[in-house]
């Protein structure tokens, strides 16, 4: 079994990554039956998106401070680790943005699509499902798009629901909404198309975010599930993930 090791900046995870590579080796990642990735969760975000077209699954280690999406750092028994693993497949979300000079803008979100407003001033937002319009004005700090995999992050924080992971669903979130006031979100199918316009841009400017890549000043965001597209995630038997999403509705604090 070929690795690729990859590590967070942090020099715990540097310190790990050698000593890995010291008791397993290391090829470079094209060449790789997995690749490792050391870190917290938002170094595995990168990593997925860095490693999404080698169609290579990826095997997490917690050397972070949030790690839902890893598995315990441990040095020992690594290949036998990875062949009793359970894989679970992540379907991105895909983000089209027009921005304020009429320039087009793509990207893939494994976690969440956000749009928040820019200013003091309360985002007025029309909300588009399919090409019908369900809110004509909804005013609020923002609203998100989440897949099952990051329902558990940003969206559970913003008051939306926990997804199982394969009941192929998205959530649809508004944050801090104030019209519609008892207006608190939907599930969606996960082929819905979601579109999401500005309105008065000038006076309440809006960002857009899909993971950890903003766009500013935008003016309309398409946002559907990016089908075929999926990456294949590994956990210990005892993390499964569908399981900790369950185990996370009944999370006590």
């Amino acid at each position: 079994m070929r690795f690729t090791f990859v590590a967070s900046e942090t020099t715990v995870a540097q310190q790990a990554r050698r000593k890995l590579i010291d008791r397993y080796g290391d090829v470079p990642a094209m060449q790789a039956d997995v690749v490792v990735a050391l870190g917290g969760d938002g170094f595995m975000l990168r990593t997925l998106h860095l490693h999404r077209a080698l169609d290579v699954p990826v095997y997490g280690m917690k050397l972070g401070r949030v790690g839902f999406l890893m598995n315990k750092h441990r040095l020992d028994e690594l290949p036998g680790r990875i062949e009793r693993a359970h894989t679970a497949t992540l379907f991105p979300l895909d983000m089209r943005v027009t921005d304020g000079e009429g320039t087009e803008h793509t990207a893939l979100a494994f976690n969440e699509v956000s749009l928040l407003r820019q200013s003091n001033q309360a985002a007025h937002l029309e909300v588009q499902l399919n090409g019908i319009v369900k809110l004509s004005n909804l005013v609020c700090d923002g609203i998100l798009v989440s897949t099952p995999a990051g329902s558990t992050a940003y969206n559970l924080s913003a008051h939306g629901p926990i997804l199982p992971l394969d009941a192929n669903v998205l959530a649809l979130t508004p944050i801090s909404p104030f019209r519609p006031r008892r207006w608190r979100g939907a599930i969606l199918p996960h082929r819905t198309e979601v579109v999401l316009r500005v309105l008065d841009p000038g006076k309440r400017p809006v960002s857009a975010t899909a993971d950890f890549h903003e766009v500013r000043d935008v003016r309309l965001v398409a946002i559907r599930q990016a089908g075929g597209q999926g990456v294949r995630l590994l956990f210990d038997p005892e993390h499964n993930l569908e399981q900790r999403i369950l185990d996370e509705q009944f999370a006590a604090e």
